[in-house]
C-alpha cells in the first residue's frame, strides 16, 4: 500500500512539476524579441495617436493594460503627464523610440503583448487566490476534517506541495 502511495506521489510531483517552477518570467524577453523592427522605427507624435481616435474609453482600456503588465498608472481616461511617463517608460523597456505618444503599430503591439502575457499568466498557474474559498477560523459553524487513508494522505502531500 506505501508503495502505491509513494508511486502517486510521485506522480503527482512529476505531473505538477510544470506548475511549480520558480524563477524569473521570460514573457518580457519574448515579447521584446517578437518586436516588429517597423515599429520601433516609427517615432509616434501627437498626430500619429489621434489617428489611432482613441476615445476616453480607449485611453481608459490603454491605461489598464499598461498596468496590467506592470506599467501603473492612474485609469482616468486622460493622457496627462503621469500617463505620457508610464507610456514612454513602455516604449523604452520594448525598444521603441519614448516619445509618450503611441502610432498604431506600437498600440497594437501592446494590444497583443497584454493579451499574451494575460495568457501567460493564466496558463501559468492553475488557481489564483481569488478562485480559493475564504477558510474560516476557529469560532463555531460545522468543521471539516480531511478523511484518512490512502486518498487524504495523498491530497495532502500533492496539496502541500503546491501551497
Amino acid at each position: 500500500m506505501r508503495v502505491f502511495i509513494l508511486a502517486l506521489s510521485i506522480l503527482g510531483i512529476l505531473a505538477g512539476a510544470n506548475v511549480a517552477n520558480a524563477g524569473p518570467s521570460t514573457t518580457d524577453r519574448e515579447l521584446v524579441a517578437s518586436v516588429d523592427p517597423a515599429t520601433s522605427a516609427d517615432e509616434a507624435t501627437q498626430e500619429t495617436e489621434d489617428q489611432i481616435g482613441l476615445n476616453k474609453a480607449k485611453r481608459r482600456d490603454v491605461q489598464r493594460r499598461l498596468t496590467g503588465l506592470g506599467f501603473d498608472t492612474r485609469v482616468n481616461g486622460r493622457f496627462d503627464a503621469s500617463t505620457r511617463a508610464v507610456i514612454t517608460r513602455w516604449q523604452a523597456a520594448r525598444g521603441y523610440p519614448g516619445t509618450g505618444f503611441l502610432n498604431t503599430l506600437q498600440h497594437q503591439a501592446l494590444l497583443t503583448e497584454s493579451v499574451s502575457a494575460a495568457n501567460a499568466s493564466v496558463s501559468g498557474s492553475d488557481t489564483s487566490d481569488d478562485d480559493r474559498p475564504a477558510r474560516r477560523r476557529g469560532g463555531g459553524g460545522a468543521h471539516h476534517h480531511r478523511s484518512g487513508g490512502p486518498g487524504g494522505l495523498i491530497g495532502g502531500v500533492v496539496g502541500g506541495l503546491f501551497r
